[in-house]
């Protein structure tokens, strides 16, 4: 398939001890992503511009996908008929795929009402947290099981952010991108994703087991963020029913309160054998 690349080189003045060189540096392309629906029924197909993302080009269908299915839009694969890019010939090659249609299939009403990043995008999690929160539970998000059996040893915990590290080929060409990656409760890494925001990083992962019709996998999985863990990232892996989220970075309280209220496991500060339990800490053996 057809993409932006996802990083260039550019000329930058590197000064070191005051003496200043001309160099070329590796930068991660930020390009926005308009997401359009099209709904198909008895009296025609209407198209509808839902929102524009800020990403690096790559697994657009995932995160086309992921984004969907973490803002309630769909609900499974089979609502989806199909992705393509609007790829106008007569437009440059920055902006060429920088338009994607999700065409659901015939009969697919979705709601929208609740999703909240139809006219921006931002960090912020809605005008009012309680109402973010009660938004999730209309939309039909029940807390995970009080005891699903999920186990996660110190050990695996403690050796999560170094493959992480090891595992980020872009970051280390350009250090501007985030990630997100899946790890088994073993410690397996099992797919990881790269973006210029961690929710996209995060949506990448989701839509793409969506996708493929795994998303049962995601069910005993451990979700790990570069960065901080904020109510998105919570969010988004509450939909995909995910049990266990740990970051780099920290949560804020906006992301605990969520995790406690749907019984999810977070942690956070995560550095090696060092990290925080803000929430689940059933699912961490650590008395």
């Amino acid at each position: 398939m057809l993409t932006q690349p996802n990083v260039q080189r550019r000329t930058v003045i590197r000064v070191r001890d005051g003496r200043p060189t001309r160099d070329r540096d590796t930068l991660v392309v930020e390009e926005p992503l308009e997401i359009r629906l099209a709904l198909h029924s008895a009296d025609g197909t209407h198209i509808i511009p839902l929102t524009t993302i800020m990403r690096t080009p790559g697994e657009d269908f995932e995160l086309a996908a992921g984004f969907l299915f973490s803002e309630g839009i769909v609900r499974a694969r089979d609502d989806i008929a199909t992705i393509r890019y609007c790829a106008d010939p007569d437009s440059d090659a920055e902006s060429r795929f920088n338009t994607l249609t999700v065409d659901l299939r015939p009969g697919v009403q979705p709601d929208l009402t609740h999703a909240r990043r139809l006219f921006y995008i931002s960090s912020s999690c809605g005008v009012c947290g309680k109402a973010s929160l009660e938004a999730l539970r209309t939309r039909g998000c029940a807390p995970l099981p009080d005891d699903d059996g999920l186990r996660v040893s110190l050990p695996v915990v403690a050796s999560m952010d170094a493959a992480l590290r090891r595992a980020q080929a872009l970051f280390q060409k350009t250090g501007g991108l985030h990630a997100a990656a899946l790890f088994s409760v073993d410690g397996d890494l099992l797919a990881l994703r790269e973006d210029i925001g961690r929710h996209n990083a995060v949506d990448k992962l989701i839509g793409a087991h969506l996708l493929q019709g795994r998303l049962a996998a995601l069910h005993q999985a451990i979700l790990l963020v570069s960065g901080r863990a904020g109510f998105e990232i919570l969010q988004k892996a509450l939909t995909a029913r995910i049990p266990v989220i740990a970051a780099v970075g920290a949560p804020s309280t906006l992301a605990v309160t969520l995790a406690q209220r749907f019984n999810m496991t977070l942690i956070g500060f995560l550095r090696g054998a060092a990290f925080n339990v803000y929430a689940g800490a059933q699912r961490i053996p650590i008395a």
